[in-house]
């Protein structure tokens, strides 16, 4: 045998009380006891040649073998080991004869809650349902933007669907970033994409593209009024006028000072 399962949880509690060294020892011994199917050797040299150990470390060897296996006339056994070798061979001997007939016989299948039973031949086996494919994504499932008219989100949506494109939140708020670049309505903006017929649509592609545009469309323009610095001198309009004997005094504080 080449495989064999390991039970965690058993062989920490049935070696719960070996060293590091019985440890390696037993592991070793138990993948020589599968591979080759047939219990260990009785001589004891062939054993610590075959596991490379030590002189002093043949007193771990002997521990090993007293705990876990028995010494019978054909060798050391171990009784678990033996059963699932038996078990493999009568399963590998069933699977030849069924591959001289033609391949293992149909099986009839019981239905339980809608799904056939699994088959004991092969315990890591599921049954393939519908429900493993993951259902996409309803293509118009997202709804017309208060600020969008029926008619311009109608012509978009079969736009896109023209381009069997998905109608997703993610492209749509991909269009609002787009509309904001340029300054745009969203509705002013899926009108451009619908006029150009498009698959995609960039506020780059709408402006010249050369960093004047750039500048253009991010920084304000001078001839423009500061919204900040209008402020500023209507708040100074506002401010009361101080009265002359006010500045008068305040002169005669810096000629003393």
């Amino acid at each position: 045998m080449h495989y064999y399962k390991f039970n965690i949880a058993d062989y920490r509690k049935d070696t719960g009380h070996l060293s590091t060294i019985e440890h390696g020892i037993y592991r070793q011994l138990i993948d020589w006891y599968y591979l080759d199917e047939q219990p260990i050797p009785e001589e004891t040299q062939v054993v610590i040649r075959r596991l490379r150990l030590g002189s002093d470390e043949v007193i771990f060897l002997q521990n090993v073998l007293s705990d876990f296996f028995v010494l019978g006339k054909t060798g050391y056994t171990h009784k678990r080991i033996e059963v699932e070798i038996k078990d493999y061979s009568e399963q590998a001997e069933k699977n030849k004869n069924n591959g001289k007939l033609g391949g293992r016989p149909k099986k009839t299948q019981v239905v339980i809650s809608g799904l056939p039973d699994e088959s004991q031949n092969n315990p890591n086996h599921k049954p393939l349902t519908t429900n493993h494919k993951p259902k996409r994504e309803n293509a118009t499932s997202v709804a017309c933007p208060p600020d969008v008219s029926q008619q311009i989100w109608d012509d978009w949506v079969a736009l896109r669907k023209s381009k069997k494109a998905p109608i997703t939140q993610t492209v749509l708020n991909g269009a609002i970033a787009e509309a904001k670049i340029l300054g745009w309505p969203l509705e002013k903006f899926l009108a451009e994409w619908c006029s150009r017929g498009s698959q995609g649509l960039k506020a780059e592609w709408i402006v010249k593209a050369n960093p004047a545009d750039r500048v253009r469309l991010t920084v304000p323009s001078r001839n423009e009024p500061d919204p900040a610095l209008e402020k500023i001198k209507a708040d100074a309009k506002k401010a009361a006028p101080i009265p002359l004997e006010v500045l008068a005094k305040m002169a005669e504080l810096r000629r003393k000072a």
